[in-house]
């Protein structure tokens, strides 16, 4: 099965990521956004545990993805996997292992500053999960 794939937009960054299961959806879409900064690979030098949660399961993607942006704002740290990632689907939280790397060790290409609610959705189709978000760059 394919993680994610960029579609078309005016102005933005748009994308779709996919997973057998939430985890792996909420995951695909994390490694999506910084695809679009920068797509090779990333060292796993240094890691981080987060801990964010949400009212459904939009907000709890945006919480997630807000939190991967603040730490490359605030720690200059770039995402280049998930490790251990669970969401509970009742209390709405997710916790992750994230690992990367110091960001001004590579060529990022394109500057994210926000996500946004615009189009976006999470949602269970047949035997996947399928996300989708808009990134304002």
């Amino acid at each position: 099965m394919r993680k994610f794939k960029f579609l078309e937009h005016t102005a933005d960054i748009k994308f779709q990521a996919y997973g057998k299961d939430i985890e792996e959806a909420f995951e695909n879409s994390a490694l999506a956004m910084f695809n679009s900064m920068y797509n090779s690979k990333i060292k796993d030098k240094e890691k981080f545990k987060i801990i964010v949660q949400g009212k459904d399961f939009e907000s709890l993607l945006y919480n997630f993805l807000e939190e991967l942006l603040f730490l490359l704002d605030s720690k200059n740290f770039f995402l280049s996997k998930i490790k251990n990632i669970k969401i509970n689907k009742r209390r709405l939280k997710l916790e992750a292992e994230i690992l990367g790397d110091d960001a001004k060790n590579y060529p990022i290409s394109l500057n994210v500053k926000a996500i946004t609610y615009n189009q976006m959705f999470v949602k269970k189709q047949e035997n996947k999960w399928i996300t989708q978000i808009v990134l304002d760059v």
